[in-house]
């Protein structure tokens, strides 16, 4: 199976966050979304850098409550790991293993056009579920 099967019927909808948005804001984000990751775009809508809820823990328990007014540009990951339509799940699975990553980015070309996470990855490879009687 590739990613722009996952991604037919996932969708495409992509959390995103602009750098100079707070932490915050990000946090708030992550929240209310109840997801694990947005990706940071810069105004003409290119990858950035990604932003994960490890990365916002991490920034509180090293400098405190004070980090959430810093920039997200600050506490992001700029070398991001992405993924394009035509990879294999195999592909993802091996590179979020090796990287230890949750959430890989779909770029085509340029262009953000989803984004999968290792629950999607898990959801698309499992066997369709069986019910038996009684």
């Amino acid at each position: 199976m590739r990613v722009i099967g996952v991604l037919k019927g996932k969708g495409s909808e992509v959390a995103t966050i602009g750098p100079d948005q707070s932490l915050l804001a990000a946090a708030a984000e992550l929240g209310q979304r109840r997801i694990g990751a947005l990706v940071v775009t810069s105004a003409d809508g290119s990858v950035v850098g990604i932003i994960s809820e490890r990365d916002v823990v991490a920034s509180i328990a090293n400098d405190g409550a004070a980090s959430l007014n810093r920039p997200v540009a600050d506490v992001m990951t700029v070398d991001v790991i992405t993924c394009s339509p035509n990879d294999t799940m195999e592909q993802l699975m091996s590179a979020m293993t090796e990287q230890r990553i949750r959430h890989l980015p779909v770029v085509d070309g340029k262009t953000l056009i989803g984004m999968l996470s290792i629950s999607d990855i898990v959801r698309a490879l499992r066997p369709a579920r069986i019910d038996f009687p009684g």
